[in-house]
């Protein structure tokens, strides 16, 4: 989804709710900016399985194929493990806000539990978390570009720019006029395809497999030990649309089918990074890429179909993530400030020091397996629980509730420190 605070609400609540659902990361950055308005919207149980599906898809399901191979075909297990725990942790939210008809965002939660020190705890994260992933963005355009245009490069003053280098910043140059934008609804349109374009690039791969000449023969590994971790935090990048659970359950006529909700758009979701994992990794084997799209063969129609499909929408995403930031941001500065100048001016540098970052860290499963491992768990599995415990009281009284409960804290923390320092290790071994 790829803000939070009060000071945000006039400059994002330009972009309508249910497009700005589509991207998980860009939710997470604005609910609080919506949460006021949600109130006066009511959506029906249709419309908002299909803003919690949007939320659900993104570029996680290139990288569920490597997972898999990292972790061989018993880590499959996993990501119905992480699944489930993220759904019970999405209903312990429905919960929290059912104690409290104030509790309109996630940050809110975060204060009913904890004070402002809660309220702080959660905005950072997902504001973290939305800063890696639109970095992860510019890398995986310019992974994709360079497997379509090999031996690209130019020399400007002397200095010579070559493969992924140049298409991370020609992404950026293109993006950045976007990012300058007040209004972003027409992005909000464009992106609001996170669920077809993973049924296309879903489908794509499908035809490539069965009549391309690619087959299904690969037999890959049982179980890999040490590539646990690995595969265990980018599964939980697939599942970090929890910031964005309370906007969708406050817009609902009928919030009483808000399990119902969660549980249809975790099924089909789930459905369908199972599937991705399962043929990808049938395809290729331990020859997978971190983005299966680098494995496509790219003189086949459908292999270029996926790989366009996956460089849209990550150009109109972008903006949507990096706004609220440019937003809190601008907050921060004294009212006799020219906003909007202020505005472009952070807006730029924002997207130059994610180009910096890109550049530097060019690694998208690795920085991927960061945000899930560090972010992701913490913000979707980890805060809702212990916010479940503080408000509800539970943790007083000892039962099978509190057994669960503090089991997916306990997993979720395993995870957390694992995946992160394998990260860290992978990011600066390859560096």
């Amino acid at each position: 989804m790829q803000g939070v605070m009060d000071s945000e609400s006039h400059d994002v609540s330009s972009l309508s709710i249910p497009l700005v659902l589509n991207q998980k990361q860009n939710e997470i950055a604005e609910a609080k900016a919506d949460g006021d308005q949600a109130s006066t919207r009511t959506t029906g149980f249709l419309k908002t399985c299909f803003n919690g599906l949007n939320a659900l898809t993104g570029v996680g399901i290139l990288s569920v194929p490597y997972a898999l191979s990292e972790g061989g075909w018993l880590s499959l297990i996993l990501l119905f493990v992480i699944a489930s725990a993220a759904f019970y942790s999405g209903l312990l939210m429905q919960r929290c806000m059912d104690t409290d008809s104030d509790i309109r965002t996630y940050p809110d939660i975060g204060y009913r539990a904890f004070g402002n020190i809660g309220r702080i705890l959660v905005s950072v994260f997902m504001y973290v978390e939305l800063y890696m992933v639109a970095t992860g963005f510019l890398i995986l355009e310019g992974d994709n570009l360079y497997y379509l245009f090999p031996n690209t490069g130019v020399e400007i003053a002397g200095i010579a720019i070559e493969g992924k280098q140049i298409f991370v910043i020609v992404v950026a140059v293109v993006i950045l006029p976007s990012v300058w934008l007040d209004n972003l609804s027409l992005l909000s349109y464009i992106s609001a395809s996170g669920v077809l374009a993973s049924v296309i690039i879903l489908g794509s791969i499908l035809w490539t497999g069965a009549f391309d000449g690619i087959g299904f023969d690969q037999k890959g590994t049982v179980f890999n030990w040490n590539g646990i971790p690995t595969a265990v935090s980018l599964f939980a990048f697939c599942y970090c649309a929890h910031p964005v659970f309370p906007t969708l359950y406050t817009s609902m006529n009928n919030k009483r089918q808000f399990s119902n909700v969660l549980l249809v758009c975790f099924t089909l979701c789930t459905i369908s990074y199972a599937s991705m994992a399962v043929f990808g990794y049938l395809m290729f084997g331990s020859n997978v890429q971190s983005q299966i799209t680098l494995n496509l063969p790219i003189g086949k129609l459908s292999s270029r179909v996926a790989i366009y499909t996956t460089l849209v929408n990550p150009i109109a995403k972008y903006a949507l993530m990096v706004t609220p930031i440019v937003n809190a941001t601008r907050s921060w500065f004294p009212y006799q400030y020219n906003k909007r100048v202020l505005g472009l001016l952070i807006s730029t540098c924002l997207v130059i020091s994610t180009v910096i970052v890109a550049l530097a860290v060019p690694f998208f499963a690795y920085l991927m397996s960061l945000v899930g491992a560090f972010l992701s768990v913490s913000a979707s599995i980890i805060l809702p629980c212990l916010c479940y415990l503080k408000i509800s009281g539970t943790y007083k009284r000892f039962g099978c509730e509190m057994v669960i409960i503090w089991g997916i804290i306990l997993m979720g923390v395993a995870i957390t420190i694992s995946g992160t320092y394998i990260s860290l290790l992978e990011i600066i071994h390859h560096l």
